[in-house]
C-alpha cells in the first residue's frame, strides 16, 4: 500500500537514507529539512534530481523542527497537496560529545529541544489529521544508548534520547484507540557512514573541558570512541536502519513491531528494552488497559 510520509531531519544521515529507501519502495515521501532556500538548497536540487532519475515521489520540504510555525506550515502543505498523511518518521536529532560538566544548561536545553521537543511540535501539527482519519503510524528513531551500554562523554545526547524514547512509549498507548500505531527503531552506535559523530556539538565551557582533558579522565575521549568503533563489525551499514523503517512501514496495520533494534555492536539495549517493554505490557494488563498494546481498527 502506498503511503504519504513525512520524515524530519532528512537532509543527511539516517533521515536522507530513509527518504530514498521509502521513495524507492513506492511511497510518496516529504523530506523535512530547514533552510531549503539557504544552506540546504543544494540538497533540495539533489533530491529533485534523485526523484527524476529514479521515477519516485520524493519532495524536499521546509521544516525547521525548532519552530512550531515552520512545522505547522509543512504539515498543512502536505495535507493540502495529498489530502491525507499516513506516516510520521521522527528522525531529527543532534549529538554532542564531551564531558557532561563542560556543557552549559543552555546547551542541554538546546539538545533536548532538537531531540525531544521537536517531536512534540510535529505531533501537535500532524496528530489532528491522523486522529481524524482513524489511522496512522508514528515511527520514532531512538537510540540503543537509552538502555544499552553508556560510555562517557555522550551524556547530554543520551539524556535527550532517553527522554524521546520515554515520550514515544507514552504516546503509543495514548494513540492506540485512535487507530494510530507506533514503532520505535533503535539504532546502535554507527560510527561510520553518517555524520552523526563528525557533526557532534562540543562543550561551551572550554576551561572545564580542558580540566577533564588534562586530568585523570584525559584518555576518555579517545578510548571511548575507539572502543565504540572497534565493537562495530566491518560490515555494519547504516542503510540497515533505513531498511528497517521501510519494513515497518510496509508491514500491515496492526502487525507492526513495537520495537526494532538495528545494533551491529550488540550493546545490550535489546535485552534491557525487552524486559522494560514486557513490564509495560504487564502493567497495562493489570490496570485494565491491555487493549492499548495494539492499535484499534477504526478505518
Amino acid at each position: 500500500m502506498k503511503h504519504i510520509i513525512v520524515i524530519t531531519g532528512a537532509s543527511s544521515g539516517f533521515g536522507l537514507m530513509t527518504a530514498h529507501a521509502l521513495a524507492q519502495a513506492g511511497h510518496t515521501v516529504y523530506a523535512g529539512m530547514r533552510e531549503t532556500a539557504g544552506r540546504n538548497a543544494p540538497r533540495v536540487v539533489e533530491m529533485q534530481q534523485y526523484a527524476n532519475d529514479h521515477g519516485v515521489e520524493l519532495h524536499a520540504i521546509e521544516m525547521d523542527v525548532a519552530s512550531q510555525a515552520s512545522v505547522d506550515a509543512a504539515i498543512a502543505r502536505i495535507i493540502a497537496e495529498q489530502g491525507h498523511l499516513d506516516v510520521v518518521v521522527h528522525n531529527a536529532g543532534h549529538m554532542s560529545y564531551g564531558p557532561a560538566e563542560a556543557f552549559t544548561p543552555d546547551q542541554f536545553a538546546a539538545l533536548y529541544d532538537v531531540n525531544v521537543l521537536s517531536t512534540q511540535r510535529v505531533n501537535r501539527a500532524a496528530l489532528p489529521q491522523l486522529r481524524k482519519q482513524g489511522r496512522g503510524l508514528l515511527v520514532w528513531v531512538s537510540s540503543s544508548s537509552t538502555r544499552g551500554g553508556t560510555p562517557p562523554y555522550l551524556s547530554p545526547y543520551f539524556a535527550a534520547k532517553a527522554g524521546m524514547d520515554a515520550l514515544a512509549v507514552s504516546y503509543a498507548g495514548e494513540l492506540a484507540r485512535w487507530g494510530i500505531e507506533s514503532s520505535i527503531i533503535v539504532p546502535g552506535a554507527f560510527t561510520q557512514g553518517t555524520n552523526h559523530f563528525a557533526h557532534a556539538g562540543a562543550p561551551a565551557d572550554e576551561a572545564v573541558a580542558k580540566a577533564y582533558a588534562e586530568g585523570p579522565t584525559a584518555d576518555f575521549g579517545e578510548v571511548a570512541f575507539k572502543g565504540l568503533a572497534a565493537l562495530e563489525p566491518d560490515d555494519a551499514d547504516p542503510q540497515a536502519v533505513a531498511a528497517a523503517i521501510v519494513t515497518v512501514v510496509d508491514t500491515p496495520f496492526g502487525k507492526r513491531p513495537f520495537r526494532v533494534h538495528v545494533d551491529p555492536s550488540q550493546d545490550g539495549a535489546e535485552i534491557v528494552n525487552g524486559v522494560a517493554d514486557r513490564v509495560r505490557a504487564e502493567l497495562l494488563r493489570r490496570i485494565g488497559l491491555e487493549d492499548i498494546l495494539r492499535p484499534r481498527v477504526l478505518a
